[in-house]
């Protein structure tokens, strides 16, 4: 960052693109803060300068680049404001990871945020988790805030990536109607942004086994998005119905909707494929891909289609089987079933196509766990889950808060130097982690804007008299969805204390 200038007077350069871009970034964050504005701003400051990881949210006062006490920091999480709206258009703003020669590649995934002894604490749930306690494979329902995440995918061996967007999800919410609602959002700033015109490839949604793929592919038909699900091995499938006979009479009867049926748990059922395809890996070993074309499920008017009204639609995809050699670490890998909004009239009908576009899809489905790696690290280095906040709201603020940290972690990305340990290896700058990244942001910090103003000396409240006790009990609130997804008030049943 030395030689920020420009280059023969017209170009510059790309440490210099890069800290201009950084700049801009953190004055537009901070135009995105309202009320209790430069403790916000330092307090996002202070969680990639911390040394170490963030254990706790006061301790984040004792950092030096936090300025202001630990009133300040508590009383701008509860009552400042965040403009979310905003600083979401300004993320989508910022230059995009792509994959498979310029393809966008979205990844969604909801991750909890467990508040377990939090009885005060509203809107929360039940949290499906694993590896809690001694059973380490045994799953569990604890209570929490649960959050989905929706992030940009980047290709090669990385833990990279951009988060676009995080939404809470409250005891009341359809999870596909927020997911699609949440998807709807992101491709719509995408294309307001630019990095998304009429022309280009759809891009790529990828999606986890909790997710109703099919109903969101119905939903999300009008965005030019490919959505690709995983799906339980024990599912039916359907194929196309056959033709009826030219020049001769056919059955009697309505045409039939449906083909012969395919059980993804009987080999026996299954048709002839489409397409198959072999590759070698380095981490999985060999790989081998088997796509069948237009086949859909057979819905009924109950559940999520109980209101449909008229004839249940057909959504038709691309169902993949994936079966790698071996998982890291020389583990047996069962198949995994995929399915893909993308049809074989996408491509013409063209078997090269059409294989090329399902080798895509599960690289681009293997690739979602990069969202995990991202996820660890708010988790275990920025603090994301470490506060023992109250109230949902502050938890919001929270969050972006982590967000925007993250985003300058991004774009600090090509001016960070490698300030590894004695015992850690040596890493070209291309491929540092993050992690590595926020070691120097303390130094890429000092040559960038400061817009927080400095603290106003002030004196403290006198805060509870001495002797005295709280005589307002905090509100209990219940677990789970207690109401009806229809209803108007409160999203949770308040215990009277």
């Amino acid at each position: 960052m030395d030689s920020l200038h420009l280059v023969g007077g017209v170009e510059k350069s790309p440490a210099a693109e890069a800290a201009d871009r950084l700049r801009r970034f953190r004055g537009e964050l901070y135009g995105c803060f309202g009320r209790r504005r430069d403790e916000l701003f330092e307090l996002a400051d202070a969680v990639l300068c911390a040394d170490g990881p963030v254990r706790s949210l006061v301790g984040l006062c004792l950092v030096p680049e936090h300025r202001r006490g630990h009133g300040a920091l508590y009383d701008a999480l509860n009552h400042g404001r965040v403009q979310i709206e905003r600083l979401r258009q300004v993320v989508a703003a910022l230059p995009v990871p792509r994959m498979f020669g310029g393809r966008i590649v979205l990844a969604v995934d909801a991750t909890p945020w467990l508040r377990p002894d939090a009885p005060t604490c509203p809107q929360r749930l039940f949290c499906h988790v694993y590896g809690r306690g001694r059973a380490r494979g045994a799953d569990q329902q604890i209570p929490g805030w649960p959050y989905q995440l929706v992030v940009a995918l980047e290709s090669g061996p990385t833990s990279w990536t951009a988060a676009l967007d995080a939404r809470q999800l409250h005891p009341a919410d359809d999870a596909t109607a927020v997911t699609a609602d949440q998807l709807r959002g992101v491709v719509g700033r995408l294309r307001a942004a630019g990095h998304w015109r009429p022309g280009d490839p759809p891009i790529m949604v990828v999606l986890d086994s909790g997710y109703d793929v099919h109903r969101l592919a119905f939903v999300l038909a009008d965005l030019p998005i490919q959505l690709i699900g995983r799906i339980r091995a024990d599912r039916v499938l359907l194929a196309p119905a056959p033709p009826r006979p030219l020049g001769r009479p056919g059955p009697l009867g309505r045409p039939r909707r449906h083909g012969p049926a395919m059980a993804l748990a009987d080999p026996g059922s299954w048709p002839a494929p489409s397409t198959r395809s072999i590759t070698d890996t380095t981490r999985y070993g060999r790989t081998e891909a088997t796509g069948w074309a237009r086949m859909h499920p057979r819905l009924e008017h109950r559940g999520a289609w109980a209101a449909h009204p008229g004839r249940l639609p057909i959504v038709d995809g691309t169902l993949i089987r994936l079966a790698v050699e071996h998982l890291p670490g020389q583990r047996e890998a069962r198949p995994v079933w995929l399915w893909s909004s993308h049809t074989a009239a996408d491509t013409d009908d063209d078997p090269d196509q059409l294989t090329a576009e399902v080798i895509r899809c599960w690289q681009a489905y293997l690739r979602r766990f990069d969202e995990e790696h991202m996820i660890r690290l708010w988790k275990q280095t920025l603090g994301w889950t470490a506060p023992k906040i109250r109230s949902p709201e502050a938890a919001d603020r929270w969050t972006w808060l982590i967000i925007a940290a993250h985003t300058r972690l991004r774009l600090a990305r090509p001016l960070a130097a490698d300030l590894r340990r004695p015992w850690e290896r040596p890493l070209p700058p291309e491929r540092l982690t993050p992690a590595r990244v926020r070691r120097g942001f303390r130094h890429l910090r000092q040559k960038t804007t400061q817009p927080a103003s400095a603290p106003k000396p002030s004196r403290p409240g006198p805060g509870r008299p001495p002797g005295a006790k709280n005589r307002h009990r905090a509100a209990r609130y219940a677990v789970g969805k207690s109401v009806k997804p229809n209803a108007t008030d409160s999203n949770d049943t308040q215990i009277s204390g």
